[in-house]
């Protein structure tokens, strides 16, 4: 079982910590435990009955009349608002929370399914499933989820990108640009690279998608064969931190001609200098933006 301080609670539902306190000694909605040494935690009961009533907190439930529903009343409520369209995505996340937890597949995929049928696939990308992977990098960060709840999460968000992908309709314009993807050799984390492909193709560009851990001498190759005007690639876990720099010198030496974009939690280093053809993206709105 997992256990949570009150700070990592405030990141993960947006309740701070002074009102969870609040709560907690006027209407008892959450009973911490403490450890050996005395130091309270919250397990993961708590955390799911937070955010569900920190949802129906901010969709205009006093706590006063939460604290007077059991947890079967206060589950019903938010299943029945999560069946309404909702423009910020903030119970769509915490449902997404809820059900990595519990690994629940079915529950995981409704609720995107929901969302992309209410509000198209773009907008659930963009509100609820990047907000949810960054609380994902938090409950990571605290040991909080095991590498399998990780890839539980990551291999439904892939299939639901693949699905988006082969879905559209292919209507490449003669004079388009050519893009080429591929994550750096050893890099595996790919829903930035097959978002970023989804994005391309519904501009109606040439893509040529190469996919994860690819060395550098077949990046070479491959654009020697394709000829591309873009380069997009993402660095989250490699290469290493402290050889970055290296790499995007490599780069922009090895394709003068040509604009590589990169993206990913490795090039947001304050330290690194980016050569003229290097082009950072700092988020997915801006890269689509490059469309408009």
């Amino acid at each position: 079982m997992a256990q949570y301080t009150i700070k990592e609670l405030e990141h993960l539902s947006g309740v701070k910590a002074h009102t969870i306190r609040i709560w907690e000694q006027r209407y008892n909605i959450l009973t911490p435990q403490r450890t050996e040494t005395n130091i309270r935690y919250y397990s993961d009961a708590d955390l799911k009955a937070l955010l569900n009533i920190s949802l129906l907190n901010e969709r205009g439930y006093k706590i006063s009349k939460i604290a007077q529903m059991d947890r079967s009343q206060i589950l019903q409520t938010v299943q029945q608002l999560c069946d309404e369209p909702n423009q910020e995505g903030t119970h769509q996340i915490n449902t997404l929370v809820a059900a990595m937890i519990d690994m629940d597949e079915e529950q995981f995929d409704k609720t995107l399914s929901t969302a992309t049928l209410q509000m198209g696939f773009e907008w659930t990308m963009l509100h609820i499933i990047y907000p949810f992977l960054n609380k994902i990098g938090i409950l990571w960060q605290t040991n909080n989820i095991s590498p399998a709840h990780e890839h539980f999460v990551s291999n439904l968000v892939r299939q639901k990108l693949i699905v988006a992908i082969d879905g559209q309709v292919l209507r490449k314009h003669a004079q388009a640009p050519t893009y080429l993807l591929y994550l750096p050799e050893g890099e595996l984390h790919e829903l930035a690279l097959l978002y970023m492909n989804y994005i391309i193709r519904s501009h109606h560009c040439h893509v040529f998608y190469l996919g994860q851990n690819l060395p550098f001498e077949d990046l070479k190759l491959t654009y020697e064969q394709c000829k591309p005007d873009f380069i997009c690639t993402v660095m989250t876990s490699a290469p290493e931190r402290d050889k970055v720099q290296e790499y995007l010198n490599n780069l922009s030496a090895a394709f003068p001609g040509c604009t590589v974009f990169v993206y990913g939690i490795l090039i947001q280093q304050d330290e690194l200098i980016f050569p003229p053809n290097i082009k950072v993206i700092p988020d997915m709105r801006s890269f689509i933006t490059l469309f408009s």
